[in-house]
């Protein structure tokens, strides 16, 4: 194919910045902030997940939607846990996920990443009360035996 002119640095694709069929998205607004959605009470106008105590389970209860900008406050969470069990005060973390509307990547990876620093610690993460949503992402991706299930704490 020949170099076109008016694309150098793609010669193998055509210019389409002038097509009718796609919209100008230039001028689109930023993502609204949906902070304050009274069907989100995951976001900053929330209390971020706490930790208690339950037998001899430190138990973190996310609520809401662990997204990009919610995965922070439950990996804070999770690693705050896991001070409870370096102190002998917890023998493992349970994440009690009844609150729990919505789970992306993000959220995820916060799972996954603490799950590693309990298994340094010599230690679990167990989920209690997972929606059929976080099951089938842990399912998809394979990260299902990571987390034992818990009984509801």
């Amino acid at each position: 194919m020949p170099e076109r002119p008016d694309r150098p640095d793609r010669p193998d694709r055509p210019d389409r910045s002038d097509r009718p069929d796609r919209p100008d998205r230039s001028d689109r607004p930023d993502r609204p902030d949906r902070s304050d959605r009274p069907d989100r009470p995951d976001r900053e106008t929330a209390t971020p997940p706490g930790v208690v105590i339950v037998g001899r389970a430190a138990v973190v209860r996310p609520v809401g939607e662990i997204d990009i900008d919610t995965a922070p406050s439950l990996s804070r969470a999770l690693a705050h846990a896991l001070t409870y069990v370096a102190a002998s005060r917890a023998d493992r973390i349970v994440a009690d996920c009844s609150r729990v509307t919505f789970c992306d990547s993000s959220g995820l990876n916060a799972l996954i990443a603490a799950r590693l620093q309990a298994v340094e610690a010599g230690t679990t993460i167990g989920l209690a009360n997972p929606a059929p949503q976080l099951q089938r992402l842990l399912q998809m991706t394979g990260a299902a035996p990571l987390f034992p299930r818990e009984d509801p704490a």
